[in-house]
């Protein structure tokens, strides 16, 4: 099974039910609990809406605990994103949270992950794309958002991916002479001993 596979079969919808959560492999070893998943009627209403409001950019729907998740390819974010922010039914008017997950060791990509919520409507979702580690960039939504300026700068300062079209991509966070990228899995943390 390929990573595309795995990331579209999780990212597809989990009923919601009243079954108990399942223990997940933890990074030491260790089990932790995953909440079943469980959307709002809002929240069910808009996963059957995406599929066809996002059809171009074929979209992968999914739910994960009490938000629902679409997954679209890098090159559309930007597109996909002015979409989900100027279509009536959707008006995702607010960027809560952009950040990048580290997945490198298991499929040699990282992933954006962009939390949206529309003041309108009052529904909440996550939209997310992956970038190989090889060339690692996604297009800018500063056009769409204006907050994300300074996520797009904090995540290029800690994990090197690029931003492409973003008008000001220098340091945020970080000292100009910094060298590295703290927020990738790779990077040693020198003095640090776990317990």
């Amino acid at each position: 099974m390929t990573s595309q596979d795995q990331a579209r079969e999780a990212a597809q919808p989990r009923a919601a039910s009243h079954e108990q959560p399942k223990p997940a492999a933890h990074g030491r070893g260790e089990a932790e609990t995953i909440a079943p998943v469980h959307l709002t009627p809002k929240g069910e209403a808009l996963a059957k809406l995406l599929p066809s409001a996002l059809e171009a950019f074929h979209p992968v729907v999914g739910a994960d605990i009490d938000e629902v998740t679409c997954r679209v390819p890098r090159e559309s974010v930007a597109e996909a994103c002015k979409v989900l922010k100027t279509d009536p039914r959707l008006t995702f008017d607010y960027l809560r949270l952009l950040t990048v997950v580290d997945y490198v060791a298991a499929d040699h990509e990282f992933e954006a992950v962009y939390h949206i919520y529309s003041l309108e409507h009052r529904h909440k979702m996550v939209v997310k794309a992956r970038t190989p580690e090889s060339d690692p960039w996604f297009p800018t939504v500063t056009s769409v958002w204006r907050g994300a300026d300074w996520y797009e700068r904090e995540m290029h300062d800690l994990f090197g991916v690029d931003f492409r079209g973003h008008p000001d991509l220098r340091k945020l966070i970080l000292p100009d002479d910094f060298e590295g990228f703290p927020g990738r899995k790779d990077y040693p943390l020198h003095e640090y001993d776990e317990y």
